[in-house]
């Protein structure tokens, strides 16, 4: 017995192993099964923890923590284990015996057995530590300083050492930056703050920027000051100001810190500090240690900062523009702000005129800057809040009447303004249209007025309002959305029911626009507090009455407008200032438009009258300023004699745009001072047996239009009674210094334009079908030689549109710089084989195209081949 109980108790055990293995082998399948499971259970508790760390890394700008980075990394480990343990059981699981359930190597398969176990008990746990996480990443710790964005200060170094030598000295805790707004304060604060980034500078555990402004938010500063100590919430949120302030300054006395405060207006209680400030009061109230004046920059200095931020492209874009830059500078008087925003201004303005403007403005400005810091914030402004006055924000707010992406030429927008009385301050028309002139400006510049430019047209440029720019001025126009139809804007949408139409009793202004149509009114609208309309390509029918309830209306635009017949009861319109009946369809004018006596405008180009005005009609509008009658398609010959006579009555007209068919017309309005200062825009059209045209300098003609007069050969400038021979040295006196557009249409038998030397601020020339012309400008001075104004032939140019001219063979003897020229046309020229360019004389570098046929092009002679392969990118085929 003693020897067959060992062998019992070893049998046993041998037993109970086997069975334990045989046991594990069985379950291993399920467990297989388990591990997959929980592998996947751990896969997406992985990406949930990633994404989260993922996100506060790049959103909130976190850093994970070590613990859940090290959880990723061994994640990630265990995956690539399980995979490998899952492929070893599937290579195991085909080498079973045939036909047999079991495996051929017990021991192996044991051995695969119980890692399966292990591994599931693993995943498991770490699925479970993952799943726990309650922060995944904290926050980065906080720079010591943060760079301020600056660019190259100018004329600020010596405020800077003084400021950097005293932060270096422990006993001063606070110094006091003053001066005047815009003298350059911010931008030391800057260079200060950017100095503490260098490497070597470590005096400092901390530098905190603040912006305090007006009016002081002692919360909002507390605030930013937390933000950049990163004190938690726990410790912040809930807490009084004070216990704010306790908490910042406990956190403040660990560390080495200097605090720098923008723009403060009162004192704060703060530690020690580098402060802004625009008065010295501020400095002694704030117990500043140290106070240092900025002062303006001296004339060197500014006109080097100035030129900088113009731009080499723009000082170099015309001769004239160096010198007009310095005076602009001067104006700023040192002053860097000034300086900066009106060089970014004037950075877009490459024409000498829109120098000259500014400059202009400028000097209407008081002298001395300092005081003037509301004037000068608003040329800073981006924004309709910071608009320097109501006037300049009205004008903004007109623009919305028109439609989105609608082109809106400037003379007519300024011609709009007046007529509402935005412009009343100035004495005459030609000041107003000066001041509207300053405003559109100032909206571009302020990015809320873009411009553009139409091709093919002669002087294209028009302005537009951003759709979302456009949306914002309406609101703001209706007060925020309180009053719907105070501006009233329609556009397009066909018929306006006659329900629609009472709903604008209460609008400011009412502008409709293309192909809409108003249903018949039952009875007169009525239109109370209505100072603006303006109908634009819109089909009208006045109803009985239309005009009897508008006791303020200032400003009626019916150009363009199918428009048939004016009641009668216009002449009722006792506030009535601008009326625009151009392009409409009416065939004669009431009379009762004399007792319009406030009238200021009023303009009738292209209708189609079949009988003449009413005697005494014009000379009754005893407050008219401007009367324009172009383009006039009379079927009876208007008594043009009698009209400059009414014209020349009126003691307040200072704008006359007019159209004249006879060589006695034009003799009675060149006789007249007045007439000849008054107009601005000459047509002269269908002249019949008139082949000389004399033109009376000085005048203020702007525009001149010379249309079928079929036998006109000549054209000549006097002064006064004395003459003036084209081909001599020009006189200033004689010159058309107003003079800017010229438009030439089928006048077959003038020969030349010599004359047009005379006209040295030309812009515009456009001549058309005129079928002899050899030489635009035959030219017998010297090469080279300029008007006595300084200024070179069609040195002001913009574009040149020359079409069916079978003759032309040159424009001007000698080269030419064009250096304000962005257009040029040519179509039917098959005689001009040079263009006045010289590849020795700088070219316009607005150039924007060459317009013209390929056959021509391929056809031109050039002296220098650098030449045309300089110009054919700008070439367009037409």
């Amino acid at each position: 017995m003693d020897f067959v109980s060992p062998v019992l108790e070893v049998a046993s055990l041998i037993c109970n192993c086997v069975g334990d293995r045989a046991d594990r082998l069985r379950r291993l399948p399920q467990n297989l099964i388990s591990l997959r499971t929980e592998k996947e259970k751990l896969n997406n508790v992985y990406k949930d923890v990633k994404e989260r760390v993922v996100s506060e890394e790049n959103l909130e700008k976190k850093k994970r923590t070590h613990v859940v980075d090290g959880w990723i990394g061994r994640a990630e480990a265990m995956e690539k284990e399980v995979n490998e343990l899952l492929d070893r059981c599937d290579e195991e699981n085909q080498k079973k015996c045939l036909g047999t359930c079991y495996p051929r190597n017990c021991r192996s398969s044991y051995k695969l057995a119980k890692m399966v176990r292990e591994k599931m008990d693993a995943v498991a746990e770490l699925q479970s530590e993952g799943s726990n996480f309650q922060e995944v990443a904290v926050p980065l710790p906080s720079p010591h300083v943060i760079e301020r964005p600056l660019e190259k200060p100018v004329g600020l170094d010596s405020p800077f050492r003084e400021v950097w030598g005293l932060l270096q000295d422990k006993q001063v805790g606070s110094i006091g930056i003053y001066g005047m707004g815009g003298v350059g304060k911010t931008t030391l604060l800057k260079k200060i703050n950017n100095k503490f980034l260098q490497s070597s500078i470590k005096a400092f555990d901390i530098v905190i920027w603040v912006v305090v402004s007006r009016p002081t938010n002692l919360e909002r500063v507390q605030e930013t000051i937390r933000s950049r100590l990163q004190i938690p919430d726990d410790r912040w949120k809930g807490s009084e100001e004070d216990d704010k302030a306790a908490e910042i300054c406990r956190i403040l006395k660990t560390k080495k810190f200097v605090l720098l405060l923008d723009d403060i207006w009162e004192p704060l209680d703060l530690l020690r500090i580098v402060f802004t400030t625009r008065s010295a009061d501020v400095c002694g109230g704030m117990a500043a240690q140290k106070s240092i004046k900025v002062e303006c920059l001296e004339e060197k200095e500014a006109l080097s900062l100035f030129q900088a931020k113009v731009g080499e492209d723009t000082l170099n874009s015309h001769p004239d523009i160096p010198k007009l830059a310095e005076m602009v500078a001067k104006e700023c008087k040192g002053l860097p702000l000034a300086l900066i925003v009106i060089a970014r201004a004037m950075a877009s303005a490459q024409t000498p005129e829109e120098w000259e403007s500014n400059l202009q403005k400028l000097r209407l400005y008081p002298k001395d800057v300092a005081g003037t810091e509301n004037d000068l914030f608003s040329v800073l402004a981006f924004s309709y809040d910071s608009l320097p006055d109501e006037a300049t924000k009205s004008c903004f707010l007109y623009c919305s009447l028109f439609p989105e992406d609608y082109k809106i030429p400037p003379e007519h927008l300024i011609q709009l303004w007046i007529g509402e009385g935005f412009l009343d301050e100035n004495d005459d028309i030609q000041g107003a249209r000066n001041q509207g002139g300053k405003i559109i400006q100032m909206l571009k510049h302020a990015c809320l007025l873009e411009v553009g430019t139409t091709h093919f047209v002669l002087n294209g440029e028009y302005l537009k309002m951003h759709d979302v720019i456009r949306d914002m001025a309406l609101w703001l126009a209706c007060e925020k959305g309180k009053k719907k139809n105070k501006f009233v804007v329609k556009d397009g949408i066909g018929l306006i029911s006659a329900q629609e139409v009472q709903k604008w009793k209460d609008a400011q202004r009412i502008a409709l626009w293309n192909q809409i149509s108003i249903e018949k009114l039952k009875e007169p609208p009525r239109f109370p507090n209505t100072e603006t309309i303006i109908g634009r390509m819109t089909r009208f029918m006045f109803a009985s009455g239309f005009f009897t309830n508008m006791s303020i209306i200032r400003v009626l635009d019916f150009s363009n407008v199918e428009l048939l017949r004016l009641p009668a009861e216009i002449g009722n319109l006792a506030t009535l200032q601008y009326l625009n009946l151009s392009g409409t369809r009416i065939k004669d004018l009431p009379i009762e438009l004399k007792n319009l006596k406030k009238l200021r405008f009023l303009m009738l180009d292209g209708l189609s009258l079949v009988g003449p005005l009413p005697n005494q009609l014009v000379s009754s509008l005893s407050s008219l300023q401007l009367f324009s009658m172009k383009s006039f398609l009379s079927r009876l010959q208007v008594d043009e004699i009698m009209l400059l006579e009414e014209l020349e009555q009126l003691e307040h007209i200072n704008d006359i745009s007019i159209r004249l068919t006879s060589n006695q017309s034009i003799q009675r309005l060149f006789e007249s001072h007045k007439l000849r200062r008054s107009t601005t825009s000459l047509q002269l059209a269908l002249c019949k047996g008139v082949n000389q045209v004399q033109l009376v300098s000085p005048s203020c003609i702007k525009e001149l239009v010379l249309e079928r007069c079929y036998e006109l050969e000549e054209v000549k400038i006097i002064h006064f009674e004395k003459q003036v021979v084209p081909s001599k040295f020009p006189n200033p006196q004689c010159c058309f210094n107003h003079l800017l557009s010229v438009r030439i249409n089928a006048c077959y038998k003038l020969l030349n334009l010599n004359w047009l030397i005379h006209v040295p601020k030309l812009q515009y020339l456009h001549i058309i079908d005129s079928k002899i012309i050899e030489k635009l400008i035959e030219d017998e001075r010297s090469e080279g030689s300029e008007i006595e104004s300084g200024l070179s032939v069609f040195s002001r140019l913009v574009c040149l549109a020359l079409l069916n001219l079978p003759k032309l063979e040159s424009i001007y003897e000698h080269p030419l710089p064009f250096p304000s020229l962005r257009r040029i046309f040519v179509q039917n020229c098959p005689r001009l084989k040079k263009l006045p360019f010289d590849s020795s004389i700088c070219m316009s570098k607005k150039l924007e195209n060459i317009n013209g046929q390929q056959k021509w092009w391929d056809g031109l002679e050039w002296n220098d081949q650098t030449l045309k392969h300089n110009l054919t990118p700008y070439f367009i085929e037409a």
